[in-house]
């Protein structure tokens, strides 16, 4: 028995891309289902219950989509400047750009608080998996079952917010092969507390994204309130001053967005050749719509930067997964992996019969999502319609529509234990820039319009022999949406208010709503439907080899990974795993003290009066499995201690959506040395930095 459990799971590493003598330091593993026994056995370390406590409840979900911790008893939480950056933006105007040059609130009166922030910490999770597949039917298709499923989660996710008052989550785990209520305590009044100027945040810019050696302090302090005061949490992570050393073991708790590491060879095949190379297109066309749009002026330049920042980096991401896609070596293993397992299952008669349509029934389901990829980015997932004012129409119009039905048959991001938060989203007090929301439209539309063709029946419905510049200029203009007790208005009002009203926004929405829900009940039914239900076959047929010895693929929940600091050998040259605060001063010197390597006046200040250590560490490297959305996850050492601060991946961690590897792959981290020497030398804030260092504010 035990040998065949090998088997598998080497066919099972092999399927994600890495190998058995990789497998150990590999995955994202859920807080139900930890790898205690791997870390006993290769690390002599046993966490016991209070450290997996402390680390789990300490953790942080940012609704932008990163992660962050609790470092003190008074709410303070750690996470990345990118991260932060959305906040700092929206608090900036044409006079203060706080996401250019910095904040430091000194006092707890000077804490901005954050316009439409949501924090998340994890509660607890329970295993509904049973529940979830009674709402299927015998005799139910693909889709039916779909249906039933989505209606399930919903109704445990409403009784469960209903009983506890929690954001309650049904996530689906192994492509469906596992179901599981994640409960989560909410945060709203989160206040901004100190952020670094930009150039050093994000010191290197596009051309060091993604890449090793880094210079980077990209971190960001916010605090979470209660009741107009600082939240006092049970729950936070100690401070480690004396930082981490080579070879040492380092966990991170954070929400990793979306791996793919259980897709099948054809769905990788999508991803490849239609999904990648799409996306991959639009994300440039933005790039270069937002790198023209700033050149127009210091405010342009600064309405743009968030947006601009976001594209770029998604873009760098997307070439570096295509590049592991297009492996001959990666997708070899993969198939490899594929056939193997394939081939175990036609030996078994029972097995067989059970199991051995998946494959072809996912083949055909991606088939079926190529078919309808573009109607579905441009219609459903807004596309053509690029504007906050158009994604403020169409919640309200889809709110609208779905609130009065029964709770299991909504939308599901409409259900009623989603309301609060979607709530909150849409009556943000975020500004609004005209002048931009037309830029973005115009640019949108004449893309659509380029893409589906002039005499496609919808773009003519929507242009109406207008230019996109005309019809951005008359939407934009005639909109009053901006205007948050309006959009309050809408939503009080219902159904019957959206009908009657005459803001050209909200009429473009409902305009375009049937055709986006018909391609969306398409993909639900002939794509999503089909990927769960067959997944989960896949998923069975593993787990009756490998019980829960396996992780499941990330869904951005939170998730602990680990690994050991430690440099890496590339182009015969060996990558020490550490930089120092004076190496950054070197690489900008080296690049001629030019943007994007130009340090901001504090550094300089700071080095020209000594008032740091040149050698102290600022940016270091681990093998630690981690993708996007662990921006802002703590580092912590066998004591629970901070020792840094994940912030990127290298070039050679793209590939980790796909498959784990640790050979070239690494997880880049501020170190927390770092962190504290700059509070207390550069930007002079002891307060801060003693709040850190003892676990309270002073």
């Amino acid at each position: 028995m035990r040998d065949r459990r090998l088997l598998f799971a080497f066919a099972f590493a092999a399927a994600l891309g890495g190998g058995i003598e990789a497998a150990a330091d590999e995955g994202m593993w859920v807080f139900d289902n930890l790898p205690l026994e791997t870390l006993k056995k290769k690390y002599g370390f046993e966490p016991d219950d209070a450290w997996i406590s402390r680390l789990r409840s300490s953790a942080v979900r940012f609704n932008n989509g990163g992660s962050g911790s609790f470092i003190s008893a008074d709410g303070l939480i750690m996470t990345n400047h990118h991260v932060g950056a959305d906040t700092l933006a929206k608090i900036s105007n044409e006079k203060k750009d706080y996401y250019q040059e910095g904040f430091l609130a000194r006092t707890l009166a000077e804490e901005v608080r954050a316009p439409d922030l949501e924090l998340n910490v994890l509660v607890s999770i329970q295993d509904v998996t049973d529940r979830v597949n009674a709402a299927v039917k015998e005799g139910m298709d693909d889709a039916a079952a779909g249906a039933a499923k989505r209606a399930a989660m919903a109704e445990i996710e409403k009784a469960a917010t209903d009983k506890t008052g929690h954001r309650s989550d049904v996530v689906t785990l192994y492509q469906g092969g596992k179901y599981s209520l994640y409960q989560y305590k909410k945060y709203t009044d989160v206040r901004l507390v100190m952020a670094p100027e930009f150039d050093v945040a994000f010191f290197g810019g596009d051309p060091d994204n993604f890449e090793y050696p880094r210079y980077d302090l990209d971190m960001c302090f916010f605090r979470a309130y209660e009741n107009d005061k600082p939240a006092k949490v049970e729950h936070y992570l100690k401070w480690s001053p004396a930082g981490s050393n080579e070879g040492d073991l380092v966990f991170v708790a954070g929400h990793p967005g979306r791996t793919s590491r259980m897709f099948t060879l054809a769905h990788l095949h999508y991803l490849r050749d239609v999904n990648f190379p799409m996306v991959l297109e639009v994300l440039f066309d933005r790039e270069k719509f937002l790198l023209d749009y700033s050149k127009r002026g210091e405010e342009h330049a600064r309405q743009a930067k968030e947006d601009l920042f976001g594209y770029q980096n998604s873009r760098k991401a997307r070439v570096g997964g295509l590049e592991g896609l297009k492996n001959d070596d990666f997708m070899k293993r993969k198939a490899h992996a594929e056939s193997d397992l394939r081939a175990r299952i036609d030996s078994d008669p029972k097995k067989k019969e059970l199991f051995a349509a998946a494959w072809g029934k996912i083949a055909d389901a991606e088939k079926a999502a190529a078919s309808i990829i573009h109607p579905n980015a441009f219609l459903e997932r807004g596309l053509a319609f690029d504007s906050k004012l158009f994604e403020i129409a169409r919640t309200l119009v889809r709110i609208a529509e779905e609130k009065p039905k029964p709770n299991a048959v909504r939308l599901r991001e409409y259900n009623d234990a989603r309301l609060e938060s979607l709530k909150f989203a849409l009556f943000s007090e975020a500004p609004i820039y005209p002048e931009f929301e037309k830029a973005k439209l115009a640019h949108s539309l004449e893309y659509w319009r380029k893409h589906a063709g002039p005499n496609d029946p919808i773009v003519e419905r929507v242009l109406r022999e207008r230019s996109p510049e005309e019809v951005a200029k008359s939407l934009v203009d005639g909109s009053k949406l901006a205007d948050v007790a309006i959009r309050k208005k809408l939503y009080e009002g219902g159904k019957d208010a959206i009908l009657a009203c005459d803001d050209p926004m909200i009429k473009l929405a409902l305009a375009i709503d049937a055709d986006a829900r018909a391609v969306r009940k398409i993909r639900e039914d002939k794509v999503e439907g089909v990927e769960t239900a067959q997944y989960a076959l896949i998923a069975k047929a593993l787990f009756e080899e490998l019980k829960e010895s396996i992780y499941p693929d990330a869904t951005f929940t939170l998730r602990l990974a680990f690994g050991t600091v430690k440099g890496y050998e590339q182009n015969d040259k060996f990558i020490p795993p550490y930089t120092t605060m004076g190496g950054a001063f070197e690489h900008a010197a080296s690049h001629g003290d030019k943007p994007p390597y130009r340090l901001p006046p504090s550094w300089i200040k700071a080095k020209e009066e000594k008032a740091f250590r040149l050698d102290t560490p600022l940016n270091f490297v681990s093998t630690a499995d981690i993708i996007g959305g662990n921006s802002g996850s703590p580092v912590v050492n066998r004591n629970n201690e901070v020792v840094g601060l994940i912030f990127d991946g290298n070039i050679h961690s793209l590939v980790l959506d796909f498959g784990y590897e640790d050979k070239l792959a690494r997880a880049v981290s501020v170190d927390s040395r770092a962190i504290l020497e700059s509070l207390k030398s550069i930007y002079k804030a002891d307060s801060l930095a003693r709040e850190i260092a003892e676990g309270r504010r002073p």
